[in-house]
C-alpha cells in the first residue's frame, strides 16, 4: 500500500507529461519541433526501461545495467534530432539563406505511427513497471493459457495502472486540444474515455467487474446513437471520418468479444488487444485531427460496401454486448446453452462449430437483456425521427411501437413474469405469449395447437381490419430497428442496390414468388415434423432442437439479423420486400381481404405532382404507387405495410390511409359527404394562367413625354 501512494502521483505526472507530448505532436508545424517531441518521448521510455532492469533485477549492479540502458536510449534518441537538424541546415544553406531555419511540417501517418508506437511502449512499460513495484511477482504476470509473452500482453494491459491512467491520458489530451477537434468528434472521443473507464478486468472484487458492463454498455449504447444520429446528419462524410467511425464500431466489437471471452474462460487476450487498438485508433485521430476536415467526402447512402461495415460492427458489438449482459446479470448463462464439444473427425468439429455458433446467435438475440439493449439504441433513433414527423396518425404509431417493444419484448419477458409467476416456466417456451410468431412457440404438440390457431385468428381479424402495419409496423420488433432516423434513410438502397433493385413495386416478381413459396413450404414441413416428433412417431430433430423451434431461430434469429447487416446490398425492410416472413406474409394475405388500402383525397394533385415524393419515401419500394393515385384514386399492395412515410413525404397532404376505421365512420355518417379542405391541396385548383399584360409606371410615361 505504501508503494501504492508514491505510485500514484508518479502515475499522474506521466499522464500530464504524455498528454503534453501529444499535444505537442498534434501542433507540430516544423521538424524541428517533430523531431524534438519525438525525442521527449524516447526519454519517458528510457526513463521506464531502466526502471525495469532495476526492478527486475533489484540490486547495485541491477542499479548499474538500469542507468546504463536509460543512457544508451536516450543517447539513441538523440539521433533523430541532430540528423533532422543537419538536413534543414543542408537544404538552407543549398538555397542560399544565412541563418538555420526549420522547415514546415505537418503530421502525416508515418510520424503519427511513430508517436503511437513510443506512446503505446511508454503505457506498457509504465504498467509493468508499476506492477511490478507494487508487489505483484514476475512469475504471476507471464503466467496463462497464451503462453508468457501473450500472457505478460494480456495482465499488463487489463491491469488498473495501464486502464486508468491511459483512460486519464485520453481525457486530458482531448481537453488540451479541444478547440482543433471537430466538435461531434470531441463528443466521440469523451465516449471513449468512459468506455476505456469502464474497463471490468480493471479491478478485482465481485462488484466492480458487474458495475463496469453495465455503465460501460451504457456509454457504448450512447456512443452507437450519437454515431448513428451523427452519419444521419451528415449525408456527406469526410473519409476520414468515416474510416475512424467503422474502425471504431469493429474495435468495440472484439472488446465486447473480449470481454466475453474473459468471462466464460479467464482469457483476457482479445480484450488487451482490443484496448491497444483503441488506443491507436484514438491518438491517431487527435494526432492527425486536421484530415477530418480536408481529406475528400462521400455520400454514404452510396456506399455500400462503407455503410454495411457500419452496420456490421454495431451488430457485432450489439450481440456480444448482449451476451456479456446476460453472463453478468444471470451467471451459469454460456453454460446452461448445451454446446457441444469441438473434438473428433473434422465433420464432427464443423458440425460442432456450426451448431455452437447457431445456438449462441439465435439465444443471445432471444435474451431479454439484448432486446433490451437494442431497443434503447434503435429506440433512440426512432424518438429523433418521432420530432421530425408531422402527421399525426404516423406520431400515434411510432409511441404505439416505441410502448409495444418495451412492453412485449422487455418488460413482460424480464420483470412481468419474475415477479407474478415465480415459478413458472420460462416464457420463451410459453405458447402465445412467449413467442409472438405462431409456430416456433414451442414442440408443435397437441396441447398448443389451441394457442396456435388463435395466434393466426387474432393475426386474421387484425390484418383484415388495419391490414398487416399492426404487425409489420407496430408490434413486431422488427419496426422499431427499421424506423429509426439512421437506418430509415437506407430504404434508398431498396433502389440502388442490385438485389433490392428486383424486388421494387407491387407486382410479385418470380423472385419474390419462389422466396414465398419457399418460406411456406418450409413451414408446413418443420411443422408436421414437430407434431409427429411430440407424439412420437418419429424422431425429429435439428442441430438439437424442435423442427419449429429452430425455423423460428433461423428465421428471426440469425437470419433476420443477417439480413438487417445486409441492407446496403439487399435494401431495407427486406422481410416485407422479399417475403420470407412467414407470418408476414400470412397477414399479407388476409391484409388482401379487408379495407385496408392507400388513398388520397384528390386525384388532380396527384395528376399534376411531379415530385413523386411518396414513392421515393416508401421503405418497402412500391415505386408504382403514383401511377395508381393518379389513374384510381387508391393504390392496395399486400406489400404494404402501412409506415406511413409516403403520407409523411407527400408535400400536399393529399395521402391518407384507410382501413376499417374510415368504414365504421362511413356507415356512421350514413353516406356524408367526405369533407375536403381547398386550402391543403393548392394543387387542386390551380391551371395555368395566362400573364396579363405588362402596365408602364405612369412616371415612365411621364419621362418618355418628356
Amino acid at each position: 500500500m505504501a508503494y501504492e501512494v508514491l505510485l500514484v502521483p508518479i502515475a499522474a505526472g506521466m499522464v500530464v507529461a504524455t498528454a503534453l507530448l501529444v499535444k505537442m505532436s498534434a501542433q507540430a508545424r516544423t521538424t524541428a519541433r517533430a523531431a524534438g517531441t519525438v525525442f521527449l518521448l524516447a526519454m519517458m521510455e528510457a526513463m521506464l526501461l531502466g526502471g525495469l532492469v532495476y526492478l527486475l533485477a533489484p540490486s547495485t549492479a541491477g542499479l548499474v545495467d538500469a542507468l546504463w540502458v536509460t543512457s544508451a536510449v536516450m543517447s539513441l534518441a538523440v539521433v533523430p534530432i541532430f540528423w533532422q537538424f543537419l538536413r534543414d541546415a543542408r537544404r538552407q544553406i543549398a538555397e542560399g539563406g544565412t541563418g538555420y531555419a526549420s522547415q514546415p511540417f505537418r503530421p502525416n501517418v508515418r510520424f503519427s505511427l511513430l508517436v503511437l508506437a513510443l506512446v503505446v511502449s511508454s503505457e506498457f512499460l509504465m504498467g509493468l513497471v508499476f506492477e511490478l513495484a507494487s508487489g505483484t511477482p514476475w512469475a504471476s504476470l507471464t503466467s496463462g493459457p497464451s503462453g508468457a509473452a501473450l500472457a505478460l500482453l494480456s495482465q499488463v494491459v487489463l491491469s488498473p495502472w495501464f486502464v486508468f491512467t491511459m483512460a486519464a491520458e485520453m481525457a486530458l489530451t482531448v481537453a488540451l486540444l479541444r478547440r482543433e477537434l471537430l466538435a461531434p468528434f470531441g463528443v466521440l472521443l469523451a465516449g471513449q474515455v468512459g468506455i476505456m473507464v469502464a474497463t471490468p478486468t480493471a479491478l478485482g472484487g465481485a462488484s466492480w467487474p458487474l458495475g463496469a458492463i453495465v455503465v460501460g454498455s451504457v456509454a457504448m449504447i450512447a456512443l452507437v446513437v450519437y454515431a448513428m444520429e451523427f452519419v444521419y446528419r451528415n449525408p456527406e462524410l469526410s473519409r476520414a471520418a468515416g474510416t475512424y467511425l467503422v474502425r471504431l464500431l469493429a474495435i468495440y466489437g472484439a472488446m465486447m468479444a473480449g470481454i466475453f471471452l474473459w468471462q466464460a474462460s479467464g482469457d483476457g487476450l482479445l480484450l488487451a488487444v482490443a484496448l491497444l487498438a483503441e488506443m491507436a485508433l484514438y491518438f491517431d485521430l487527435v494526432v492527425r485531427s486536421g484530415r477530418l476536415a480536408t481529406s475528400e467526402t462521400f455520400a454514404w447512402l452510396r456506399d455500400a460496401r462503407w455503410t454495411f461495415g457500419l452496420l456490421a460492427g454495431v451488430f457485432v458489438a450489439e450481440i456480444f454486448m448482449g451476451a456479456v449482459l446476460d453472463q453478468a446479470i444471470l451467471p451459469g448463462w454460456y453454460t446452461g446453452l448445451g454446446m457441444w464439444a469441438l473434438t473428433g473427425s473434422g465433420t464432427d468439429v464443423a458440425t460442432a462449430a456450426v451448431h455452437n455458433g447457431f445456438l449462441f446467435l439465435s439465444a443471445v438475440t432471444a435474451s431479454v437483456w439484448f432486446l433490451a439493449m437494442m431497443g434503447a439504441e434503435m429506440g433512440t433513433l426512432v424518438v429523433y425521427k418521432l420530432r421530425e414527423t408531422r402527421s399525426r396518425e404516423t406520431r400515434v404509431r411510432l409511441g404505439v411501437m416505441l410502448g409495444s417493444y418495451a412492453a412485449f419484448a422487455v418488460f413482460f419477458p424480464s420483470v412481468y413474469y419474475t415477479i407474478v409467476f415465480p415459478s413458472a416456466p420460462d416464457p420463451s417456451v410459453v405458447p402465445l405469449l412467449g413467442w409472438s410468431m405462431g409456430v416456433g412457440s414451442a414442440p408443435l404438440a397437441p396441447i398448443v395447437f389451441g394457442a396456435v390457431v388463435g395466434t393466426y385468428a387474432i393475426t386474421a381479424a387484425l390484418s383484415m381490419a388495419f391490414g398487416r402495419r399492426w404487425l409489420c409496423s407496430v408490434f413486431c420488433t422488427a419496426p422499431l430497428m427499421f424506423q429509426g432516423t439512421t437506418i430509415d434513410a437506407m430504404k434508398t438502397f431498396n433502389r440502388s442496390s442490385s438485389i433490392g433493385h428486383r424486388y421494387l413495386g407491387s407486382r410479385f416478381s418470380s423472385l419474390y414468388s419462389a422466396t414465398l413459396a419457399i418460406t411456406m413450404a418450409a413451414l408446413v414441413a418443420v411443422s408436421l415434423l414437430s407434431y409427429l416428433d411430440a407424439i412420437g412417431t418419429l424422431h425429429a430433430q435439428i442441430l438439437g432442437l424442435d423442427p419449429s423451434v429452430f425455423f423460428f431461430a433461423l428465421s428471426f434469429g440469425v437470419l433476420w439479423y443477417l439480413m438487417f447487416v445486409l441492407i446496403p446490398f439487399v435494401g431495407n425492410y427486406n422481410c416485407v420486400t422479399m417475403g420470407w416472413c412467414y407470418t408476414g406474409i400470412i397477414a399479407q394475405a388476409f391484409q388482401s381481404l379487408g379495407a385496408f388500402k392507400l388513398k388520397v383525397r384528390d386525384r388532380e394533385v396527384c395528376r399534376a405532382c411531379t415530385t413523386l415524393d411518396c414513392a421515393k419515401g416508401c421503405p418497402v419500394g412500391l415505386v408504382d404507387m403514383p401511377g395508381h393515385f393518379r389513374t384510381k384514386g387508391e393504390f392496395r399492395s399486400s406489400k404494404c405495410c402501412g409506415v406511413g412515410d409516403c403520407v409523411e413525404a407527400c408535400p400536399y397532404g393529399n395521402l391518407y390511409i384507410h382501413d376499417i376505421r374510415h368504414l365504421i365512420g362511413r356507415w356512421l355518417r350514413a353516406g356524408a359527404a367526405p369533407h375536403r379542405s381547398p386550402a391543403a391541396l393548392p394543387m387542386a385548383r390551380s391551371r395555368p394562367v395566362p400573364p396579363e399584360p405588362a402596365k408602364a409606371h405612369p412616371a415612365s410615361l411621364d419621362s418618355g413625354g418628356r
